[in-house]
């Protein structure tokens, strides 16, 4: 397998663009999918069954991380595009509904209108630079690996413990969090780049996806929280 690395230049800027131009669409899809939740009110059933339901979060979570892994299995070892395409498309609606309840409350509980487009804006603008990094570097930052799966269970694990103790995860875990999804897109950023062949475009564009939504989530959560 030739990685992208490896590739000649014309391929290695035909990965690139598609690659992009995938993450681009899903993003557009993610907001479309949203846009129907808000107008069916689904949005605001997902809300309630949340703050109603003491295990409703982490039913969502365990849903959302077995659709996760299911649609990353089907995107990296699926030939077919159309599967390839399948898998991301579950991603991004399974994405949509984890989201539907902290956009519902941000949208409709907080008196600053703009909350949604400033993280928006301030993940776009992280993402942007961590991006850069990673493509002038000329690093490889696969060592981020252990360090962010060792941090991805401790997060799970104070997420699962919060629930089923009561205690609330506050500022400093959403800011942490912030850290840790810039390292997740600093380290899908190099995979990409030394890890994927030339035609694995799709999958490349889901793992993007998912660490943007990821740091895009918890730059939320912490504008949310410091105005608690």
């Amino acid at each position: 397998m030739v990685s992208v690395a490896q590739a000649s230049p014309n391929d290695r800027v035909k990965f690139i663009k598609n690659t992009y131009i995938h993450l681009a669409g899903a993003i557009v899809a993610f907001i479309l999918v949203e846009f129907i939740l808000f107008q069916t009110g689904i949005a605001e059933a997902l809300t309630g069954f949340i703050a109603g339901n003491r295990f409703g979060w982490l039913m969502i979570l365990g849903g959302f991380s077995l659709l996760g892994w299911l649609s990353r299995s089907l995107v990296a070892k699926a030939d077919e595009v159309g599967t390839q395409y399948a898998g991301l498309g579950a991603y991004v609606v399974g994405e949509a509904l984890i989201f539907a309840p902290i956009l519902y409350i941000a949208t409709t509980y907080t008196n600053d209108q703009n909350l949604v487009t400033t993280a928006a804006i301030l993940t776009l603008m992280m993402f942007a630079g961590i991006t850069t990094v990673a493509f002038t570097s000329g690093k490889d930052f696969s060592f981020l690996g252990n360090f962010l799966r060792i941090g991805g269970f401790i997060a799970l694990g104070l997420i699962i413990c919060s629930v089923l103790f009561g205690f609330t995860l506050g500022l400093i875990f959403s800011t942490v969090m912030v850290v840790f999804a810039s390292a997740a897109i600093l380290y899908t950023t190099s995979n990409i780049i030394h890890r994927y062949a030339t035609h694995q475009h799709v999958a490349a564009s889901l793992e993007l996806f998912a660490s943007v939504a990821l740091l895009f989530y918890y730059i939320l959560m912490t504008l949310l929280r410091s105005r608690d």
